[in-house]
C-alpha cells in the first residue's frame, strides 16, 4: 500500500506494535498521530521516532466518548485509524484472583473504546479509508488465566464483523498477530517471559 502522504491515527502508538507500526508508517511518508493516555509515554515516543514533522501527538482516553469526539474534531480527515491499545493489566490471572475493575478497564480499551473510534472516526474518513483494531490468539486459543482476554478478544472480532457490514465500503478489520514481544508481556508471562517465547 502507497502510504505516501497518507494520514494515520494510531491508538497505542506510545510503545510496542503502535511504536512500530508509526515508525514503519512514517519511513513510508505518512503523517502519523500517535495518541495514548499518557502525556509522558507520547512525549518519549516522539523522542524514539526523532520528532519528525510528519509526526503529532495526542492525549486521549478511548473509553470516554467526550475526550474522543474532541480528538476527531481536532485532527480532521483521515486515511487510516489504527488501535493496538489493551489496558491488560489485572486482567490476566486465575478466575479468583480477577478483579472486576481490571475486567472492565480491559472491556473499556478493546471493546467500548473502539466503537467509539468507528463512531466518531468513520465520519473523518477518506474514500479507501481503513479501521484496523489488534485481537488476539485468546480469542480463540484461551488458556487458563485467560478468561477476561479471550471474552474481551472474541468480543472485539465480533464488534468489527458487524461494524465491517455496517461501514462499507470503508474496511474494518481485526489483527491477531500471535505473540508478539511487547510490554503488554511483563503482564502475561511476568518473570517468565522470556522462557515463554524461546519456548515457541
Amino acid at each position: 500500500m502507497d502510504m505516501d502522504n497518507r494520514k494515520i491515527l494510531i491508538v497505542g502508538g506510545s510503545s510496542g506494535m503502535g511504536l512500530a507500526l508509526a515508525r514503519r508508517c512514517l519511513d513510508e511518508g505518512a503523517s502519523v498521530i500517535i495518541a495514548g493516555r499518557g502525556e509522558a509515554k507520547l512525549s518519549k515516543a516522539r523522542d524514539q521516532l526523532g520528532r519528525p514533522a510528519t509526526l503529532e501527538a495526542a492525549a486521549v482516553d478511548i473509553s470516554r466518548e467526550d475526550e474522543v469526539a474532541a480528538l476527531f474534531a481536532r485532527i480532521g480527515r483521515l486515511d487510516h485509524i489504527v488501535s493496538t491499545a489493551a489496558a491488560i493489566e489485572g486482567a490476566y490471572r486465575l478466575l479468583p484472583e480477577i478483579e472486576l475493575s481490571a475486567a472492565q478497564k480491559m472491556v473499556e480499551s478493546k471493546v467500548y473504546g473502539p466503537l467509539l473510534l468507528a463512531k466518531h472516526g468513520a465520519p473523518k474518513l477518506s474514500p479507501g479509508g481503513s479501521l484496523t483494531f489488534v485481537s488476539g490468539i485468546a480469542a480463540n486459543r484461551p488458556a487458563a488465566r485467560g478468561a477476561v482476554v479471550a471474552a474481551v478478544n472474541a468480543a472485539l472480532e465480533g464488534l468489527v464483523r458487524a461494524l465491517a457490514v455496517e461501514l462499507a465500503p470503508i474496511r474494518v478489520n481485526a489483527v491477531s498477530p500471535g505473540w508478539v514481544d511487547t510490554p503488554i508481556w511483563e503482564f502475561v508471562a511476568g518473570e517468565k517471559k522470556d522462557e515463554t517465547l524461546a519456548a515457541m
